[in-house]
């Protein structure tokens, strides 16, 4: 019994040695202590230029579409953030006239008015998908959005 105990016990706490795991990739990844999420958004927010705006759009793509962590989907946030950004219409005009070739290839679309509509339309509906605790916040942004 005590041998069955202690083998039991072992097994358990071997099995949790594998390291921490992030639930949600908030991209980057290097050796600074903040994530490129946090980076980009703060240059954007700090001091936006139709150059930051367009960094942040591609890498907004990139936590969308390969989300990882280990739940392998956005992080909070993140889906209603970057809908709400390709719906500005000020976000279509820098992308369209300051992104790189680069960026414009994140995108299948070159009509960049109808892709980031439709686009950030669905992405703030996939937020109240994966989040349905954002739905109060989000319903009405996407009420609004729909009705232009």
């Amino acid at each position: 019994m005590r041998k069955s105990l202690i083998l039991l016990l072992s097994i358990v706490l071997l099995s949790s040695c594998g390291g921490p795991t992030a639930l949600y990739n908030w991209g980057g990844g290097g050796m600074s202590s903040t994530s490129a999420y946090e980076q980009l958004t703060y240059k954007n927010f700090s001091k936006q230029t139709p150059q930051s705006l367009c960094e942040l759009v591609v890498m907004y793509e990139g936590l969308v579409n390969k989300p990882g962590g280990s739940r392998n989907v956005p992080p909070p946030g993140v889906c209603a953030e970057y809908g709400y950004l390709l719906l500005a219409p000020e976000t279509v005009a820098a992308f369209t006239e300051h992104a790189t070739t680069a960026q414009r290839g994140t995108f299948s679309s070159t009509d960049y008015a109808s892709y980031f509509r439709e686009h950030g339309l669905e992405l703030m509906q996939k937020e109240m998908d994966l989040y349905p605790e954002s739905i109060s916040f989000i319903r009405p942004l996407l009420e609004r959005f729909s009705n232009r």
